[in-house]
């Protein structure tokens, strides 16, 4: 009998939503992002329930994102009303975890990418252990950074959260400690014990207290002068430029951010340098209408589709982006995928905050 991909029960006091996708290292499905919308509403309901977790029963990854192919043959397909009802629901899970009445806690190891980052970052609390490996690597598959990242990347000190969404690049358990993607450092080994806190009704603040310790190193700050010199810049022209500047000087940090700009979709680059721009000004629920903006665009394009298949299908890491190069990308291109949707197509109503 197979085991279920998400379980949601209680411990004590403690609502506990476990992920266990372990092959599609816990990629969410529509029907898991129900099951958690589901366990969400009713632990909110339930008295006995003071506080909310979520953690993965795989030690390798938190949750690696979407289950990004399965929405990528939808739209092959021509199913595009199912891809952005995927999104709909994606995003709005995204809300109700931003808004929680409860706290919420994601207990974060190992890979943590994309759709995961929805589901832990937008916590009132993240707890990370030693192994995070965290990125929105959007950009790579010729998508964009999105589950509110258009919100809490720009936030992000030294226009490191720009460098992250335009590069797709990682970064450490250190890294998401010192730049507030998280709130403490708790070995991995210790997530059973604070759970057990948790469990026991106490405080969830004075738990997490209780059981963090002295947070790894941050590589990435090391990096902030060249990053925000890199990046502080209105164009991806100009980024990259800066980019190709400080590589040719022989800093081996821009040499590494040289490659991996030249693998990404320039569409996809330069609407997250957008993006970026856009939500550094608006709220949470303004950046997600605004992501659903882009994705009821993105999905009618080329790029997704190769880069998903170049990464996930085929898998021989050659995508052949259309256009292929910065030079080439139309300004007024980008900005089309901003615009406003046709009346009722909208992610949320305009006066909805909450």
């Amino acid at each position: 009998m197979n085991e279920a991909e998400i379980t949601c029960e209680t411990a004590g006091r403690c609502g506990l939503i476990t992920l266990n996708r372990p092959r599609a290292l816990n990629a969410l499905t529509s029907e898991m992002i129900a099951a958690m919308r589901g366990g969400l509403e009713a632990f909110a309901r339930d008295p006995k329930v003071g506080n909310v977790v979520v953690r993965s029963a795989n030690p390798a990854a938190f949750c690696a994102g979407a289950d990004i192919k399965h929405v990528a043959q939808l739209g092959k397909a021509g199913r595009h009303a199912e891809q952005l009802a995927f999104l709909r629901m994606e995003y709005g899970n995204c809300r109700r975890i931003k808004f929680y009445p409860k706290p919420y806690v994601a207990l974060v190891d190992g890979l943590v990418m994309g759709g995961g980052a929805g589901i832990a970052v937008n916590g009132a609390y993240r707890v990370f252990g030693e192994h995070v490996s965290f990125a929105m690597p959007e950009v790579g598959i010729g998508f964009f950074p999105d589950v509110g990242a258009s919100y809490f990347l720009p936030r992000l000190p030294a226009e490191i959260g720009t460098y992250l969404a335009v590069t797709g690049a990682r970064c450490t358990a250190g890294d998401g400690l010192a730049l507030g993607l998280a709130d403490a450092h708790v070995p991995a080994a210790r997530f059973d014990a604070l759970l057990e806190r948790f469990a026991a009704g106490e405080d969830v603040e004075g738990a997490i207290a209780a059981e963090r310790i002295a947070a790894p190193a941050a590589d990435l700050l090391a990096e902030r002068d060249v990053i925000e010199t890199c990046f502080a810049v209105p164009t991806l022209a100009a980024v990259v430029a800066n980019v190709e500047a400080a590589a040719g000087a022989g800093k081996a940090f821009a040499q590494a951010t040289s490659k991996l700009l030249r693998s990404r979709s320039p569409t996809s680059m330069a609407i997250a340098l957008r993006q970026m721009r856009f939500g550094a000004k608006l709220d949470f629920v303004e950046a997600l209408r605004m992501e659903f903006r882009i994705a009821s665009r993105i999905v009618y394009g080329h790029d997704f589709y190769e880069g998903v298949r170049a990464t996930l299908i085929d898998k021989d890491h050659h995508p052949s982006w259309k256009p292929a190069s910065v030079e080439a990308i139309s300004a007024a291109g980008i900005e089309a995928h901003f615009a406003p949707l046709a009346e009722g197509l909208e992610l949320f109503a305009a006066a909805d905050r909450a």
